[in-house]
C-alpha cells in the first residue's frame, strides 16, 4: 500500500514543480517586458525633448541621429502592434520576427532585441 501511495504521488509531485517552473518562467519574461518598456518610455520622452529643443534651433545633429532612431522604433512597435489584432497572432509575430531576422531585416524596437539574438553579418 504504501509503495502504492508513493508512485501515485509522484505525478503529482512532477505536476506541482512543472507548474511552479512554467509561473516562474512566465513572470520573467514579464519582468523582461516591462524592463524593455520603460526603456522605451524613457527613450521616447528623450526624443521629444530633443524634437523640442530642435524646434528652438538648439539640437545638434547627434542628438537627431538619436531621436530619429528612436522615432523609426516606435514606428516599428506600431507595426507589430497592428498584427497583433489579427487572428492567429502567437502564430504570425513570432514568424515575422523569425523571417525578418533570416533577411536581415529587424522588426523588433531596440530594447526588446538582444544583443545576444541579432545577426552578425
Amino acid at each position: 500500500m504504501r509503495i502504492w501511495q508513493h508512485f501515485h504521488k509522484v505525478p503529482l509531485r512532477v505536476l506541482r514543480i512543472s507548474k511552479r517552473r512554467n509561473i516562474i518562467r512566465i513572470k520573467r519574461s514579464m519582468i523582461k517586458v516591462k524592463i524593455a518598456l520603460a526603456q522605451e518610455k524613457l527613450e521616447t520622452r528623450a526624443m521629444l525633448s530633443i524634437y523640442k529643443r530642435y524646434t528652438k534651433r538648439d539640437a545638434s545633429p547627434e542628438e537627431m541621429r538619436i531621436a530619429n532612431q528612436q522615432f523609426v522604433d516606435i514606428l516599428k512597435g506600431l507595426g507589430i502592434g497592428i498584427f497583433a489584432i489579427l487572428p492567429f497572432a502567437p502564430i504570425t509575430i513570432p514568424l515575422m520576427i523569425k523571417i525578418g531576422r533570416w533577411v536581415g531585416v529587424e522588426i523588433l524596437p531596440s530594447a526588446f532585441v538582444d544583443d545576444k539574438k541579432t545577426p552578425k553579418l
